[in-house]
């Protein structure tokens, strides 16, 4: 019912924000690879709260604990269950919203579908969900890695300040290197203390993720409608905050002529076949050209923000919804490990539905 994702390579998530934890199943994960806990660790405190400022303040360590899957540090091709205990709840912070709808958060809807809500945090809905994916990416990440492919995202913009840079001109191996997790490093700076400032006037302000797989061969893939962007579509919308996604040209393609923006084939002196361009971004009829396959996510501003605002309770009354709690003043920048995470359980998906698809 909705916390499933992949055919073969498959996880599943639960838990909720201010239960006794989060966590995620796996199956269909190849027996014999390498479980390195340092690694899947290392993932999840890229995504953890807490790391600055310009993030939530809320303290967890997101340590992760192995219920099965795993043997003397190989995976043994049964499901693999991992575990994060929650620590630093505050449950009191949202007493004053039982009742209260807070605008453009999934209160109302969860309310009118289920008929009860857990209303702490968000429960289900809120990102904390959302590390359960990263570990179970960090799992996919080592499996496309055994297979010569890297996924590597990056905030490319806040509000209106853009990078105008291709990511073939980037060093991406800076995008670690400041709280932004933009690898200009000067435009990194401006972006810090833009949402630096938006806290402080209690507000949100949204961006965009881009990222860029290397190594893909071409052939993963599925026609109609298991089409790998829109696989990757699908699993973007999934996160939270999440209102658009476009690979390759994306919008900016309708502006282009066909004789513009047709990737033309030609074969290297190896004897391979690429594309002079690549406006595809790396994807032909739903299936990978062997090209770098790029894309790009748009988050909007965090709906919880530190002022008042005008809503409805559950009887219809009108209400003053308070900001409370502790809330990130922009996603991007925690969003960066999400969009690598479901990207890479995304291709190794298809890896192994294209082994499958072959004698």
């Amino acid at each position: 019912m909705g916390s499933t994702y992949g055919k073969i390579f498959r996880i599943s998530t639960f838990g909720e924000s201010h239960g006794a934890g989060i966590g995620v199943v796996i199956d269909g994960c190849p027996s014999g690879l390498d479980f390195d806990p340092d690694f899947i660790q290392s993932e999840l405190t890229r995504r953890k709260p807490g790391q600055s400022r310009i993030t939530t303040q809320r303290r967890e360590a997101d340590e992760f604990e192995v219920l099965s899957g795993v043997f003397e540090g190989k995976t043994t091709g049964t499901p693999i269950a991992l575990i994060i205990r929650n620590e630093d709840q505050r449950s009191k912070d949202y007493a004053h919203i039982a009742a209260q709808f807070r605008p453009s958060h999934a209160d109302y809807t969860y309310q009118i579908k289920y008929g009860i809500r857990d209303y702490r945090g968000g429960g289900r809905s809120s990102a904390r969900e959302t590390a359960a994916r990263v570990a179970a990416g960090a799992i996919a990440k080592t499996l496309l890695k055994s297979l010569g492919v890297t996924v590597q995202a990056y905030v490319s913009q806040v509000g209106n300040l853009k990078l105008q840079q291709e990511y073939g001109t980037l060093d991406l191996s800076q995008t670690e290197n400041n709280d932004v997790r933009c690898p200009d490093p000067m435009m990194a700076q401006q972006m810090f203390d833009y949402i630096d400032g938006i806290r402080k006037q209690g507000d949100s302000v949204g961006g965009v993720v881009s990222c860029v797989i290397k190594g893909t061969p071409a052939g993963w893939g599925e026609p109609v409608f298991d089409k790998m962007h829109a696989e990757l579509g699908k699993a973007m919308l999934s996160i939270n905050a999440v209102k658009g996604f476009e690979y390759g040209s994306g919008f900016d393609g309708v502006a282009l002529l066909g004789s513009q923006h047709n990737d033309a084939f030609f074969k290297d002196e190896a004897g391979s076949v690429h594309t002079r361009t690549n406006h595809s971004g790396g994807i032909q009829g739903g299936i990978s050209n062997g090209e770098d396959i790029y894309f790009r996510v748009a988050f909007k501003p965090v709906a919880t923000i530190m002022q008042d605002q005008e809503s409805v309770d559950q009887n219809g009354n009108v209400a003053i919804v308070q900001g409370k709690g502790r809330h990130d003043p922009c996603v991007v920048p925690r969003a960066v490990p999400i969009v690598e995470a479901m990207a890479a359980i995304v291709l190794a998906d298809f890896y192994l539905r294209n082994k499958a698809s072959k004698i």
